[in-house]
Formats: structure tokens, C-alpha cells, sequence
């Protein structure tokens, strides 16, 4: 059978509980022959009230995070950094704060203790046990324990996910270190803070996602295929050119987080070069009886302009002052398109015209375009060099008797 992506929906934490523990312990059993002995102690270790307390004890193995320390050096040890995005301070910058309260928090620590997390992600209502238990619901109480005091312990060694370990802030040799100078005296070591850049393993999973939707996802399909064909189409086309792919963790991606193992290890890299212009080689329009039979309106601008134009004329847009100042405004679009075509053809009969006279073999010619005092207007000055011009040809010739 395959497994479905849709998420399972339950009517309450206890029935989503004791399912994902069905679910856990049958993975396991499947493993396992029917009269292996093990069988029985894993039955057991599944119960419930014995699970979820091992669960409160091993919960101090992992921790939740906003942005790891792993994902700079896999050896790396010191400390993770959970913040929700909503408490940072905003800015024009793209950064973890730009998630708002929608956000997936990530998890590193023992690989072995994962499942726990897993366990408090689960889903009722659109909130997770997790939030359930941190606003101390009555409903998610219950489902840890009848015992109220005993669900409430389990609580706060749950919750704990999000809490600061101890040991205090660290940073390691391993990890990336900056010392920033905040005062004036730069021999003056005191006046220096050290700075440990983290990684933003929230807001990576974000873009992961983005860019996993516009390389595979069915919409942006359908939309490159229509793109590729020519043809029309109501959506959104996105592509990311010369992306980098950097793999974190090696073949054990989990070592690193549980958001990176569910990425696989992939952390994409958008390019940061200038663009690369490519010149087109440009062409007098040659036995063309108009230059609005193919060259002009080939131009990618004037394809565009003459698109919009034409859906705008075929609507049934009311006949108004909105709709002509649209209207007008394409037009001189395709006007000023017009204009640079012909200042472009005329620049092309004048470096034609330079290169035909530099076809004579005793002179040279250099042209520049030099501003006027007059706006909008330019000197075009030729520089004439001549050689000599005369010429000496010697001849050898030889007679043989």
C-alpha cells in the first residue's frame, strides 16, 4: 500500500497519540517473526502511559531550534538558538523574521530521541501538541495521563523542547567566529564581541520548499511546458538559473537536524553573480519591404507591449478614462520601441559605413560619438589616417635554360 502524504486527521490528541504509537510499533513487529521474544517487550514499551514517559526522560537529548550550529561543521558543539520569528526585530532584509508566526521549528540533538519530537508534531484542529501543551489545554492534558498531576509533569518535560539547555552560551573551534569591534580602542581586547553566525534552518526550509515547488511541482509545469510551446497561459512562470546544490550531513543527513534529514541533506544556493549579458548581433533589415514585417516587431519589448495591447482591445473593459490611459500607455511603449529601432539602424550604417573604408588597405578609421552642447543630440567625429600612398612591389624572377 502507499503511503499517503495527506496528513491523518483525529478527533482528539489521545486518538492522534495512540495511533502514532500503533503505527510506530507495527513498523517494528512487521520486522520481527511472529514467535520472535522480542515481541512482547516491544508491545509493552508501547503502551501509552510507559511510552510517553520515556519520552519526558529522553526529551532532554534533543532540542528545538530556529537556527543550528551543526549545519556550519557537522562536528561542531555549542549552542542552538530557538526563537520565534515573530519576536525579532523587522527590517527591509530578507531574513528568519520575514516567517512571522508561520514557521516549521527544526531539531537537533540525539538522532535516537527524534521520535519525540515527531510524537509532539503531531496535528489536531490545525495546532500541534506541542502548541496544545504549551498553552496548557485541558484537552492535551488529558491525553497525556488521567492523572492530572501526572499529565502536568509530563507537560513540563515536553515543552522543555524549546527551553535553553545548560551549560550557558558556547561556541566552539569548529564553529564560524567573528570579533566585532564595539568600541573605539582597537588594541583594547575588551572592546571586541564575539559573534557566531548560526544557520537559519527555518527560513532555509522555506526556500527548500520554494524552490522544490518551481523545479518539480505540477504547476510550474504545466506553466514551463506552455513557456516552451508558445502557448498561452493564466499562471505564474519561476525559474532560478544557475543554482548551487550543497549537501549537509553526508549519507546521514539526521546527524545534522531533523528538518535537514527531510530535506536530504539538500541546501540549495541561489547565484550571487553580476548577470552575463549576451550581445545579439544585430542585422540591417535586407530585402524587407517594411521593417514591421519581422525585424521590429521580433523585438522581445515590442512582443510583450503588443500582447498586453491586444488583450486589452479583445476585453470587455468598460470604456473608460482608466482604460484608455492603459491603452495610450502601450502605445508609447511601442513608439519609444520604435524610436530606439531607428537610432540603432542608423548607428548600423555608420559602423558598416567605417568598416567598408577600413577595407582600403592605406588608410584607417576610428569613430566616436561625442556629446553637443544641444540635449539629446551627439557629434559623430571620424579620425582619417593615411599611410603613405604609394606602394612597392618587388618582383624575382628567374630564367632557366
Amino acid at each position: 500500500m502507499e503511503k499517503s502524504n495527506i496528513k491523518e486527521q483525529h478527533s482528539s490528541f489521545r486518538a492522534a497519540i495512540d495511533a502514532f504509537l500503533r503505527d510506530r510499533l507495527q513498523t517494528k513487529l512487521d520486522k520481527l517473526d511472529v514467535e520472535d521474544p522480542k515481541r512482547p517487550e516491544l508491545i509493552a514499551e508501547h503502551r501509552r502511559d510507559t511510552w510517553l514517559k520515556s519520552a519526558a526522560r529522553r526529551v532532554m537529548q534533543i532540542q528545538a531550534v530556529t537556527h543550528s550550529l551543526k549545519a556550519i561543521h557537522p562536528d561542531a558543539r555549542g549552542t542552538n538558538l530557538y526563537v520565534s520569528p515573530s519576536d525579532l526585530h523587522e527590517h527591509d532584509l530578507v531574513g528568519t523574521h520575514a516567517l512571522g508566526s508561520h514557521f516549521v521549528m527544526d531539531v537537533v540533538g540525539n538522532a535516537a530521541a527524534l521520535d519525540v519530537y515527531k510524537l509532539l508534531r503531531l496535528e489536531v484542529g490545525g495546532r500541534t501538541l506541542l502548541q496544545a501543551l504549551t498553552a496548557n489545554d485541558d484537552e492535551a492534558l488529558q491525553a497525556l495521563d488521567d492523572d492530572p498531576a501526572q499529565a502536568q509533569s509530563l507537560r513540563e518535560a515536553l515543552i522543555s523542547l524549546t527551553s535553553e539547555r545548560e551549560g550557558g552560551i558556547a561556541s566552539h573551534t569548529r564553529a564560524k567566529q567573528l570579533y566585532w569591534l564595539v568600541g573605539d580602542d582597537a588594541e583594547d581586547d575588551a572592546q571586541y564581541h564575539l559573534i557566531a553566525p548560526l544557520y537559519a534552518t527555518s527560513l532555509a526550509h522555506v526556500v527548500h520548499e520554494e524552490m522544490q515547488e518551481a523545479r518539480f511541482g505540477e504547476a510550474n509545469r504545466l506553466a514551463r511546458h506552455a513557456r516552451r510551446e508558445g502557448l498561452p497561459h493564466d499562471g505564474v512562470y519561476r525559474e532560478y538559473r544557475d543554482l548551487a546544490v550543497q549537501k549537509l550531513g553526508g549519507t546521514k543527513p539526521q546527524n545534522v537536524s531533523q528538518l535537514n534529514s527531510d530535506r536530504g541533506g539538500i541546501k540549495y544556493l541561489l547565484s550571487s553573480l553580476p548577470p552575463v549579458w549576451q550581445i545579439r548581433r544585430s542585422v540591417l533589415p535586407v530585402n524587407a519591404k517594411s521593417i514591421f514585417d519581422r525585424t521590429f516587431g521580433a523585438r522581445p519589448a515590442v512582443r510583450a507591449a503588443i500582447r498586453v495591447l491586444q488583450r486589452l482591445l479583445l476585453s470587455e473593459r468598460p470604456k473608460n478614462m482608466d482604460t484608455r490611459d492603459r491603452r495610450d500607455e502601450l502605445v508609447d511603449r511601442l513608439i519609444n520601441e520604435l524610436n530606439s529601432y531607428a537610432e540603432e539602424l542608423d548607428l548600423r550604417n555608420l559602423e558598416q559605413g567605417v568598416e567598408q573604408m577600413k577595407r582600403v588597405a592605406s588608410q584607417d578609421v576610428d569613430m566616436k560619438i561625442e556629446p553637443t552642447d544641444v540635449p539629446g543630440e551627439s557629434d559623430v567625429v571620424l579620425s582619417l589616417k593615411r599611410a603613405k600612398p604609394w606602394s612597392l612591389i618587388r618582383r624575382d624572377e628567374q630564367s632557366l635554360t
